[in-house]
């Protein structure tokens, strides 16, 4: 129970169906408090709020500390990619090593918990193999951070409010129940920092900060940028420059501290080196196979095909798209997560 609407009202869900839950909030932060994370779902607050549901609800309530391995995992992984002129997504690194890695085993061994039910919208089913797929609600989906989990973790796993048509009808369950956090209001920051992520990294890592070329690409100087951690692939302004052209960053060559730029039309990257890959089902399909890969979260699906190697895999889109190494590449086929993994580097077509 991370203190907020949707694990409260999968608590409540499954206490109503008869199983005998359990309400585990997870601290992410220091005892004292941590001034870099006022939304975290793992502060004092946040766990305030989960026990107040958990009351609410009648049922035991526990809170189990992971700061350090949230700090190690999730912080320091998230600042040295950006140091690294990555884009990451701390929501993936989040939940699989601490939600689905160190909670899972922690339920399991202290509670002898059968399954770990979270409030995320995505489904997953449990009909022979174990199958991870798209929330009822698109518009709040979250399958895409979920893409790491393997058969092991999803044949225990419950996810109550994807089943449910949209974000007013978990609300409306939560004033039925009487839950306080019913009005509460979702966190759209990344949770640990609220808001200025860049000051956040700037402070850890002040070396992706120091100014560097930005150039062409045929290798022409056209101006300055303030840092590589202030820059990520696709975005049009902050490299410094005015052409009079619509700019975009292209590519980021960290050892040069150097800022690749040009305009759309000379976007030319298909083809992406991923690494960390893994599936769903444990394996990976048969060959070489068609996908609709999600390249950001909430992103639009682009049709190519995936060549599964030793050292990882490529992703072969059928065309042109700006995508940041750091991403997580998440394949698709239909509404169902068949596996992803993290773009390491791009191939121009």
């Amino acid at each position: 129970m991370s203190g907020g609407v949707d694990s409260s009202v999968a608590a409540a869900l499954l206490a109503e169906r008869g199983h005998d839950v359990v309400g585990v909030w997870m601290r992410l932060t220091r005892a004292n408090g941590d001034p870099d994370a006022p939304r975290c779902c793992g502060t004092e607050q946040a766990g305030e709020d989960a026990r107040r549901a958990a009351a609410v609800l009648g049922i035991p309530f526990y809170a189990l500390d992971y700061a350090e391995v949230f700090g190690r995992d999730v912080v320091d992984r998230f600042v040295d990619s950006y140091a690294q002129g990555e884009t990451p997504n701390p929501c993936v690194a989040c939940n699989h090593y601490v939600k689905f890695e160190a909670l899972m085993a922690d339920v399991v061994r202290k509670f002898g918990a059968d399954r770990l039910a979270t409030g995320h919208y995505a489904r997953v089913t449990h009909d022979g193999a174990h199958r991870l797929l798209r929330a009822r609600d698109a518009a709040k989906d979250q399958s895409y951070a979920l893409y790491m989990l393997g058969q092991r973790v999803l044949s225990r796993l419950e996810f109550p409010v994807g089943e449910l048509a949209d974000k007013a009808e978990t609300r409306a369950i939560a004033t039925r129940f009487g839950l306080p956090t019913a009005t509460k209001p979702d966190s759209m920051d990344i949770c640990f920092i609220g808001g200025d992520y860049r000051g956040f990294v700037r402070e850890r890592a002040p070396e992706a900060f120091v100014s560097g070329p930005v150039e062409r690409l045929d290798g022409s100087v056209v101006g300055a940028h303030a840092g590589i951690g202030t820059l990520t692939i696709g975005q049009r302004s902050g490299t410094g420059i005015a052409t009079g052209e619509r700019m975009y960053v292209l590519r980021l060559e960290p050892d040069r501290r150097a800022a690749i730029v040009g305009t759309r039309e000379e976007v030319s990257a298909t083809t992406y080196e991923l690494r960390d890959v893994t599936f769903t089902a444990d394996v990976p399909p048969a060959g070489r196979f068609r996908t609709n890969a999600v390249l950001r979260y909430r992103g639009t699906p682009l049709a190519g095909w995936v060549t599964v190697h030793a050292d990882g895999a490529l992703l072969d889109l059928d065309r042109p798209a700006l995508v940041a190494p750091g991403q997580a590449a998440v394949f698709y086929d239909g509404d169902e997560v068949v596996g992803g993994g993290i773009v390491t580097a791009t191939r121009a077509a």
